[in-house]
């Protein structure tokens, strides 16, 4: 049996929906047409973090295209491990929706908040500061399991950890813009997980 050709439509499904969650959610957050300063998440940040993203997704629909092309780096998992990763990805449409809807106007795809920009501690929020970045995170594992592509776990990885490092200057510039609500609020909350994480 080749699995390769069973998850192909569904890695095609899952990309396509987490799209399909997320793109009307950033078209409405852009509405207002306000210029964000990207480079304020520091240059290295902002360049590293978009080539990385070009590498990862670039594998991905490579895979969706035509899983032999990316061969040279599968690993031998088992299927169930790979339905697992189906799973993952289920929960992370969930996730996203709330996480997305919780958010609202406020979504922005650099550390820069916007003029109307409101702290946002409901939905996932309550519990974590950062559920989108953990939506990623299970976005991105869901998608190296299916695949079952070393290639695409390591650069999952790599972008993962710049969006890590990066979330540290964005609670810079939200503790800037909201002060003493959000320090209380971030003593209170874990940073990717709940009470994992907070910050005196």
């Amino acid at each position: 049996m080749n699995l390769d050709a069973t998850f192909r439509p569904i890695v095609v499904v899952a990309f396509f929906t987490i799209v399909g969650i997320a793109l009307p959610f950033r078209i409405r957050s852009q509405s207002t047409g306000e210029k964000l300063d990207r480079t304020q998440e520091g240059m290295f940040t902002m360049i590293a973090l978009r080539l990385g993203g070009l590498v990862l997704w670039g594998s991905v629909i490579a895979f969706m295209i035509s899983p032999a092309s990316m061969r040279w780096s599968s690993l031998p998992l088992t299927a169930s491990l790979r339905w697992s990763g189906v799973a993952v990805s289920v929960l992370t449409a969930v996730l996203l929706i709330w996480t997305l809807r919780s958010l609202g106007k406020n979504l922005t795809d650099t550390v820069v908040t916007r003029q109307a920009h409101t702290l946002v501690t409901r939905g996932p929020y309550r519990w974590v500061r950062h559920p989108f970045y953990g939506c990623m995170f299970l976005f991105l594992s869901g998608t190296a399991l299916m695949t079952a592509n070393w290639f695409v776990m390591a650069t999952g990885l790599v972008v993962f950890s710049i969006l890590a490092a990066r979330s540290r200057t964005e609670e810079e510039k939200l503790l800037e813009r909201f002060g003493e609500p959000y320090r209380a609020y971030r003593a209170s909350t874990g940073r990717f997980l709940p009470g994992i994480g907070r910050v005196a």
